[in-house]
């Protein structure tokens, strides 16, 4: 289920004159969103569509394309990158590397995600695509494919430039990708600091000190944008996104971000509902190799309610009468509904987890008997 009907289902849920929620805490941001991340429910928001400067909260986009290429195995953490004079030379917060080094790239994703270094993230640029501006053609091209129609890049860094712009939604959905995609990864933001030349830099999001749920992600600064943080934090099932942009202060990014999510971890609770990778249930198959193909739900299923609901929810399972094979891996064959109380809260497919081919000749002539009878 696509984010914004999340929204809307738990709106309709939040109206309801049995719940005593706390009124959303009032932070000084430009823009301020926070979303449970598995789902994507939004539980805060203001401005959350308004397109502001995002300074260094750029460098998600830039670390999602590095992190993709990593895993596919086009480029390695102890692959040596040569530091251009382009990338030697960016302005803003750097690690002030020279032209003609040679740097691993796990040192400059280091750089990138704990220093919020621009040198280090152009080198990344540079080192994948060739030069930066077309890495940041595919980073225009990746939030054009994810629907981020508040979102426009001109540089990998986030310096302030003309038309270069984001959305607190658009950017609190890269964070979720992030999170989902690169779980592996995903442990560098919560470096607190990491040595470099015989320096040691620390990471500037002071809330991994102040917080021990919250484990990642990014902080950014400039004149235009203001002081901006994203804060991810997770506590049992329930793992928060929380996005402000344009704050008047670095202790203030941090308070605002503090103030959200704990708010959040009050009010709410995540629970997953179906394992993808476990059948909810299964149907009977008529004229294929195997009599019953498992059904389940093609991804995770959580659900983000106020606290003391989940006890309220329960589940149904529609499943179409007479399959007949063949059957397709990720054919949908019935209706996974939740309701809360007598109401309908939300519903999703059930799909085939299992490939069920057409029987032997043997298979079909007894089902074909079977059905007779039936």
């Amino acid at each position: 289920m696509k984010s914004h009907l999340w929204s809307l289902l738990l709106l309709s849920v939040l109206s309801s004159p049995v719940l005593a929620l706390e009124r959303p805490p009032t932070v000084p941001a430009h823009a301020w969103l926070l979303v449970d991340s598995s789902t994507g429910s939004v539980l805060a928001e203001r401005n959350a569509d308004v397109r502001l400067a995002p300074a260094s909260l750029t460098k998600l986009m830039t670390t999602y394309l590095v992190f993709e290429r990593l895993r596919a195995g086009q480029i390695h953490l102890n692959d040596t990158v040569l530091i251009s004079s382009f990338a030697a030379h960016t302005r803003g917060s750097r690690m002030y590397l020279k032209a003609d080094m040679q740097v691993p790239v796990e040192d400059l994703i280091k750089s990138m995600l704990v220093r919020s270094a621009n040198d280090a993230t152009v080198a990344l640029a540079e080192h994948i695509a060739g030069s930066e501006p077309r890495f940041v053609a595919e980073m225009n091209l990746r939030a054009r494919a994810w629907g981020l129609q508040g979102t426009t890049f001109i540089n990998s860094t986030g310096l302030d430039v003309p038309g270069h712009f984001s959305t607190a939604r658009d950017l609190s959905r890269i964070a979720a990708a992030l999170i989902r995609d690169f779980p592996d990864y995903y442990r560098w933001f919560s470096l607190r600091d990491f040595n470099f030349n015989q320096i040691t830099h620390h990471n500037s999001n002071r809330l991994l000190w102040r917080d021990d749920a919250v484990d990642g992600m990014k902080t950014g600064y400039t004149q235009h944008a203001g002081w901006c943080l994203i804060a991810s934090a997770q506590r049992e099932q329930t793992r928060l996104i929380a996005t402000v942009l344009g704050t008047p202060s670095d202790r203030w990014r941090v308070e605002a971000s503090k103030r959200l999510l704990d708010y959040g971890f009050r009010n709410f609770e995540t629970h997953l509902i179906y394992d993808a990778s476990r059948p909810a249930t299964e149907a009977r198959v008529w004229l294929g190799d195997a009599a019953t193909v498992p059904l389940g739900v093609s991804q995770n299923l959580y659900v983000t309610l106020p606290r003391g609901m989940y006890a309220r929810i329960r589940t149904r399972l529609t499943i179409q009468d007479m399959l007949y094979a063949p059957v397709r891996y990720g054919q949908r064959l019935g209706m996974l509904t939740l309701q809360l109380d007598d109401k309908v809260y939300a519903q999703y497919p059930l799909v085939a987890l299992k490939e069920i081919p057409t029987g032997g000749l043997i298979q079909r002539a007894i089902d074909n008997i079977q059905l007779w009878m039936r």
